[in-house]
């Protein structure tokens, strides 16, 4: 399969009334069990592959992690968008450049966000020139504009709408808002975007994927859950040796974690 059919597959996930449920990996082992759980599509965590690497997120100091990484994902039998924070740079080139050797690595989507690491917004102007430069660079790319509008309460809904239009207008090829859950605001969203998909963190106890799928959202990111979920799952696992309680048994076993690596052949 072409990288052109590859990237037009991944779009055509992007489908109201059944999202694209986007599950988020942090290393290669768990992309790759998420690829043979059946998940035809993985992004990556930023906040996964940050604390992997002793580093914090959102600070641009892991372009080199991330991309060693998406160059080993690209190679499972599924289609990788690669979350790049803001781009790891303010200058547009090199941006572009970054998306070019995604591309060559065979990733066919991204995520790129104007939340900022001091916890402001950037420059829409600025933002939309980014975009600009990645889809100029990598047409076929899907890029995924994402607003920190909710998540750093910066704007609200009329500041939401606005960037959104214009991170459409500039090439973006989908927008997500994390931290949305309002569901007027959502539709609204939904509406104004038209053709272009909206993408939604999915938050425990609140919206679900199903109701989501009915607000006419078309893909449902995990962010950094299952990242938290396996560290959650390992403490706790070492806990119950400690206290003598029951391990659970349908673990994946050893043999199964060493398979893993079988995943990287040639790729899809």
């Amino acid at each position: 399969m072409t990288y052109a059919q590859r990237a037009d597959q991944f779009r055509a996930l992007h489908r109201t009334g059944e999202p694209l449920l986007l599950p988020n990996a942090w290393d290669h082992a768990s992309a790759a069990a998420l690829a043979h759980g059946g998940f035809p599509a993985i992004g990556t965590t930023s906040l996964g592959v940050a604390a992997a690497a002793g580093k914090a997120d959102a600070t641009g100091d892991t372009r080199e992690e991330t991309l060693r990484l998406a160059h080993g994902l690209a190679r499972l039998p599924a289609l990788i968008t690669v979350d790049i924070e803001g781009g790891f740079s303010d200058r547009p080139g090199e941006v572009a450049v970054l998306a070019a050797e995604l591309v060559g690595a065979g990733v066919v989507g991204v995520n790129i966000e104007d939340g900022r690491p001091d916890g402001t917004l950037a420059d829409t102007a600025l933002q939309c020139e980014l975009i600009r430069a990645v889809k100029e660079s990598a047409p076929d790319l899907f890029v995924n504009a994402r607003t920190d509008t909710y998540w750093l309460r910066a704007g609200g809904a009329g500041e939401t709408e606005r960037r959104a239009a214009d991170y459409q207008l500039a090439g973006a090829d989908g927008v997500f808002v994390p931290g949305l859950q309002d569901e007027k605001a959502i539709e609204g969203l939904v509406e104004g975007l038209a053709d272009v998909p909206l993408n939604i963190l999915f938050a425990p106890g609140a919206l679900t994927y199903g109701r989501l799928a009915e607000l006419g959202v078309r893909r449902v990111s995990s962010g950094s859950l299952l990242f938290r979920a396996a560290l959650h799952g390992a403490v706790e696992a070492a806990r119950s040796i400690a206290r003598g309680d029951t391990v659970p048994q349908d673990l994946p076993s050893y043999a199964d974690a060493q398979a893993l690596s079988a995943a990287y052949g040639e790729g899809v």
